[in-house]
């Protein structure tokens, strides 16, 4: 069996130049594990966040490390405006972030979401959009290992969870059969300073994906505040391993499918791009597979 932790980061504000803060892109996406990794891959990131927030060291229980939040949003600050001690310790977090999903056989999956300077964004359905792919791509995933999963999804509000996960239902009990055999039950909800892989999937889509593509996409909207090219090392260093880490599948006619994919509606540039410049390179075809079945501290260096 496999888990899947779901974030999000920007959200559906028009991308105008009254609002310098306005998220450029919105990132839907996380990070799955199997289950046998699960408590080691916690333990690792507890271990992580007791070495960027040494004061966790003198917690005396264990929730306070549980719920002690290291946000993606002030890690991007760190490296937009901190000094230079501060940056490094941000990109060190990333690096040991990666380190420990490759430890445990975690696998990122995404929808990037590129906006258009002063158009509407209809956030109250790229969502649920989102959702319904990644559960395609993660359903995918434990059915071509014969096994099943479950996916968690940071909590907002309930008017705002419930469209989220109505395709998704609608799609496993409809009339003629269960489109999405692979996960057992639609998403359920979970709020990140319990749900401590939530807060893992919030720095990889947070402090990862969004300046990343921010970056990669929008660089010449320099009267955004994130846009910023204090976020151009972040794909340079660490734009190979998140391939890696991506988990693709081919479809049944052979297509590839999930990982990272970008929707860009400004430009429309490839989805390779958030792992470096250049053209994307073709994937080599496997043999057959089973598709689818249907105010913080800064951190310490």
């Amino acid at each position: 069996m496999h888990l899947c932790y779901i974030d999000e980061a920007g959200n559906g504000q028009t991308l105008d130049p009254v609002r310098p803060d306005a998220p450029p892109v919105l990132v839907v996406g996380g990070v799955t594990v199997p289950r046998s990794q699960v408590k080691d891959l916690t333990w690792d990131f507890l271990a992580v966040k007791k070495h960027y927030r040494p004061q966790l060291c003198k917690a005396e229980q264990l929730s306070e490390v549980t719920q002690h939040e290291i946000k993606g949003s002030d890690v991007r600050k760190n490296l937009r405006t901190g000094n230079h001690q501060w940056r490094g310790a941000a990109m060190k977090l990333l690096a040991s972030v990666l380190d420990i999903l490759e430890r445990h056989d975690a696998r990122v999956l995404a929808r990037v979401w590129v906006k258009e300077e002063r158009l509407a964004f209809d956030e109250s359905g790229v969502y649920p959009a989102s959702v319904g792919s990644l559960t395609e791509t993660f359903q995918a995933q434990p059915a071509h290992e014969h096994s099943h999963g479950m996916m968690v999804l940071d909590s907002r509000t309930k008017v705002k969870n419930a469209p989220n996960v109505h395709c998704v239902t609608t799609r496993k009990y409809r009339t003629g059969g269960d489109g999405l055999r692979g996960v057992i039950e639609s998403p359920v909800f979970g709020h990140s300073d319990t749900h401590t892989l939530l807060q893992l999937a919030d720095l990889v889509v947070s402090s990862l994906l969004f300046p990343i593509a921010c970056h990669t996409y929008m660089s010449d909207v320099t009267w955004n505040v994130h846009c910023d090219d204090a976020y151009r090392p972040l794909r340079e260093q660490f734009g190979a391993r998140l391939k890696k880490l991506q988990f693709r599948y081919q479809d049944v006619e052979r297509k590839w499918r999930g990982g990272i994919v970008v929707s860009d509606r400004r430009t429309r540039q490839s989805s390779s791009l958030m792992f470096g410049p250049g053209k994307p390179t073709a994937l080599p075809l496997i043999p057959e597979q089973p598709g689818p079945v249907g105010d913080s501290a800064p951190l310490q260096p």
